[in-house]
């Protein structure tokens, strides 16, 4: 009788074996993962290979459905993993060749065995909208051809998405391994023996899906804090139990205050403010190596750091500091913090309203900087590693008590300024994810109304003033009749116009003064948002009024978030009249 459900610990080389062959069923999403998480595990992956010779990297889990003694597994989870990876080693073959070569691309395609049974086949085989374009481009290793091929062409996103982290890998091993066929044997010998994924495996879909929403459990399982609470508690050096009842009852008040999935987030706040570099291993781990000293005093730890670290994120998170000055503005910068979508930024703000939260003045002078910090990482999108090394020298300054007055680590740099005017003054309407847009718009629009606009709608539409496509005999062609021009406008922030509707499809072709009239306006005549009351006080919209638009709102970002530098930075040039 076969085991129900069966889990192991395998190195690449296992995994990329005749022992498993991958299916990803229609029913699966596609591939997803952009250059953001492809840098990120290679990153991750390269800096672990330098750093630790001789110690194992962890790379997650996968769900399969697979019966005992056979190859066959469905994959339920970790498709994205699993490709990411095929790409990978296809990317390192292609940079090799003869016998190195052909060795690596035992990983990726079975070479088959007529005395073992084996057929020639690929080791991962994608959904079918995708299987033919990744075995024909990826495991067949013709990059130059993938590389030559216009995403416009590209039927989906999983496809733009497997090409453009083809290209980043390859552009990674040309940095990274300098094309170096000697280096890209070691580092791949480290991929392939020192590297590991457990394979979860069940014989049937009913079973895998449990599994998987088990491993993915949000509920009351056992977290990383339940076990540090035990270490911690354990270790008092009492024989009171009164006491060692007193700390159990404080940690669990502020497990209570902050909800029991923030308080786990604590730990690895407290654990990157010990660090100040990016896990490398489990969190029970690093947090042993790295405040191992400050828990050998653990009433010391509770009182000096969990307790005030705890109270800090209850306040950055909750947006609800109190003060007799500045608490208004303090409570702004942090609700904006929020929207961001990363929390890198959190382990320097808890550590500074810990160590200031008494000084008002310093604390927001602080947030009002670490906001423009965040913005600027965010609308820039670099990557994890950048961010979190950025932050750190944000920690160290905080550690040292430097004066925000003088050159803090937190305030941003010419050369970082000048990027972040760049992507404003940019195609804004085009960043992905939509989030970075959305925050770019109702940022702008809480600088226009002076911090007196709240924003919660429950729908959001980023709606263009001049129609992304113009029809010949419209009143837009004969106002913009040079196409160009207009493709330069199209995209632009003085262009686009936050709204709280559902997006209306025929609107988008109106004419201006209809657009403003039927489409713009709310239901008293007048719009909740300031840029879009901006538009609607508009008479006409001409390259003319787009031109001087954009320079006024590029003029609003720059004094808000004093971007002003010793550099110089021209916004667009004037329109061709």
């Amino acid at each position: 009788m076969s085991k129900l459900i069966s889990g192991a610990e395998y190195p690449l080389a296992k995994i990329f074996s005749s022992d498993f062959e991958y299916v990803i069923p229609s029913y699966q999403r596609p591939y997803a993962w952009t250059e953001d998480q492809a840098s990120e595990l290679f990153d991750d992956l390269f800096d672990f290979y330098e750093s630790e010779p001789n110690e194992g990297y962890f790379l997650g889990s996968t769900v399969l459905i697979k019966q005992e003694n056979r190859s066959l597994a469905e994959v339920i989870d970790g498709q994205q993993r699993l490709t990411t990876l095929t790409i990978l080693l296809a990317a390192l073959a292609s940079r090799l060749q003869g016998v190195q070569r052909e060795q690596i691309c035992g990983y990726i395609k079975e070479p088959g065995n007529e005395f073992e049974g084996l057929e020639s086949k690929p080791r991962l085989a994608l959904r079918d909208r995708d299987r033919k374009f990744f075995h024909d481009y990826v495991q067949d290793l013709n990059f130059e051809e993938l590389m030559g091929l216009d995403d416009m062409t590209l039927e989906n996103e999983a496809q733009v998405n497997i090409k453009k982290n083809s290209k980043l890998f390859l552009e990674s091993i040309s940095k990274r391994l300098e094309n170096d066929s000697r280096k890209i044997k070691k580092f791949t010998s480290f991929l392939v023996q020192r590297c590991f994924l457990v394979a979860v495996s069940t014989p049937n879909q009913q079973s895998a899906f449990r599994v998987f929403s088990v491993m993915n459990n949000r509920g009351l399982d056992l977290k990383p804090a339940d076990m540090i609470k035990a270490q911690i508690i354990g270790q008092l050096e009492t024989t009171d139990e009164d006491e060692e009842d007193e700390y159990s009852e404080r940690w669990e008040n502020m497990e209570v205050h902050l909800g029991r999935d923030r308080f786990n987030d604590l730990f690895s706040y407290v654990r990157m403010i010990f660090a100040k570099e990016k896990a490398k291993k489990s969190l029970l781990e690093e947090f042993k190596t790295y405040i191992s000293e400050t828990i050998k005093e653990p009433a010391k730890f509770v009182s000096d750091v969990l307790e005030p670290y705890a109270r800090a994120l209850a306040i950055i998170r909750n947006a609800n500091y109190e003060a007799m000055l500045h608490a208004e503005e303090i409570n702004s910068h942090l609700q904006w913090l929020n929207r961001i979508d990363d929390s890198d930024w959190v382990p320097a703000a808890i550590l500074f309203l810990s160590k200031n939260e008494n000084n008002s003045t310093d604390v927001s002078l602080f947030f009002n900087k670490l906001e423009r910090l965040a913005a600027y990482m965010y609308i820039c999108k670099l990557n994890v590693n950048q961010r979190i090394e950025r932050y750190r020298g944000v920690i160290e300054a905080v550690e040292q008590g430097r004066d925000l007055q003088s050159n803090h680590e937190v305030d941003l740099k010419d050369k970082e300024k000048i990027r972040m005017l760049e992507a404003l003054d940019g195609d804004v309407y085009d960043l992905k994810p939509a989030k970075r847009r959305n925050y770019i718009i109702l940022r702008l629009d809480r600088f226009l109304s002076d911090g007196g606009a709240s924003y919660k709608p429950n729908v959001l539409t980023i709606e263009h003033v001049l129609p992304q496509t113009v029809a010949p005999n419209s009143e837009w062609k004969t106002a913009w009749p040079d196409d160009d021009e207009r493709d330069k406008w199209v995209h632009k922030i003085a262009n686009l116009v936050p709204l709280s509707r559902k997006r209306n499809s025929q609107a988008r072709n109106y004419d201006f003064n209809t657009k403003k009239s039927k489409y713009f306006q709310g239901k008293e005549g007048v719009s909740s948002f300031a840029l879009t009351s901006q538009v609607l006080n508009e008479s006409q919209w001409t390259p003319d009024v787009l031109f001087r638009r954009q320079k006024q709102l590029m003029e609003v970002f720059k004094k808000n978030w004093d971007l002003s530098s010793t550099s110089t930075f021209a916004s667009n040039d004037k329109p061709t009249l």
